[in-house]
């Protein structure tokens, strides 16, 4: 008997990265087809990406910018798996199905929140700015 825990059956090296890749790849696109909230959320933070790095700050509150925006896809494909996984258990109403599922909703929520926190302390000063001008220009 081996001391190993490894299966001996898993990939390894660059065939294994390459596995985790295709994976990635398909579950992106399972999340943007099949799932409407994975993907309005996806398309939406995408877009405010671009958007971030367009806007007149430091390097670091754009990073800041993006990876908040990151943070609300990531716990969103996140509740899109445990919803996926109370599903395939039983598709019956339970109180610990139905609590599993509203604690995901509540992490997506919050990670929404701290990105809209960040865009209003980083983004809205600028856009007050511009704001401000295009008013004056107009008087």
């Amino acid at each position: 008997m081996s001391a190993s825990t490894d299966p001996g059956w898993k990939s390894r090296g660059f065939t294994r990265i390459a596995q985790a890749a295709r994976h990635q790849s398909a579950g992106i696109w399972r999340g943007l087809r099949h799932d409407p909230a994975t993907g309005e959320v996806s398309i939406a933070c995408w877009v405010l990406c671009i958007v971030a790095l367009l806007l007149p700050v430091p390097r670091i509150e754009h990073l800041l910018l993006v990876l908040s925006l990151l943070l609300v896809v990531l716990v969103e494909y996140l509740n899109s798996a445990i919803e996926a996984a109370v599903d395939r258990v039983s598709l019956e109403p339970h109180p610990l199905s139905r609590d599993a599922k509203d604690y995901a909703s509540v992490a997506v929520g919050l990670a929404a929140l701290m990105a809209l926190l960040c865009w209003l302390v980083i983004a809205g000063p600028v856009f007050a700015v511009w704001m401000a001008q295009l008013l004056a220009a107009n008087l």
